[in-house]
């Protein structure tokens, strides 16, 4: 990954942190798949997950307090709340799909059923990947740190040009 490297003791400059303090145990994991998969209550969370009452009535808050799920009244039972994905939840699906894969790959013996799958053909999800601007496929061999002031000043002569 080319001679720079992150700067590993400075734990501020490095979005991972800050994720795994939100998202980085297992039933937030859990919480999350749950909401992809359309369950809402809390009691429902409840019997799909076989999670501790006070586990999850944490989880959910700390859930909705990072902005991850929101919570919202019922349209026919303004008593009852549902917990719903927000956008900032949603665009950690890319994040739970490559973990699942991993997973299948590396910790699982069986194959996960059912299959994730496209809606269009019907065909199974692509492996997770790194894509470089163009689209293509990189190798971990191909990626490479550079400082912030250089890419964007890279950016800045990229868009004069193509303008």
């Amino acid at each position: 990954m080319g001679k720079l490297r992150e700067p590993l003791n400075d734990l501020a400059a490095c979005g991972l942190p800050s994720a795994l303090d939100v998202m980085g145990e297992r039933w937030s994991f859990m919480i999350l798949r749950a909401a992809f998969n359309h369950v809402r209550h809390f009691e429902e969370f409840l019997e799909e997950l076989g999670i501790a009452r006070n586990i999850l009535s944490n989880r959910l808050s700390r859930l909705v307090d990072h902005g991850i799920l929101k919570r919202e009244h019922c349209a026919d039972d303004r008593r009852r709340i549902e917990y719903r994905l927000t956008d900032k939840g949603r665009d950690l699906l890319p994040a739970m799909l490559a973990l699942r894969q991993w997973g299948e790959k590396y910790g699982c013996t069986v194959p996960n059923i059912p299959v994730l799958c496209d809606e269009r053909d019907g065909r199974p999800i692509a492996p997770i990947a790194i894509h470089a601007a163009d689209g293509r496929v990189l190798a971990p061999s191909e990626l490479t740190w550079r400082e912030r002031s250089e890419v964007d000043a890279m950016e800045r002569r990229q868009s004069i040009a193509a303008a």
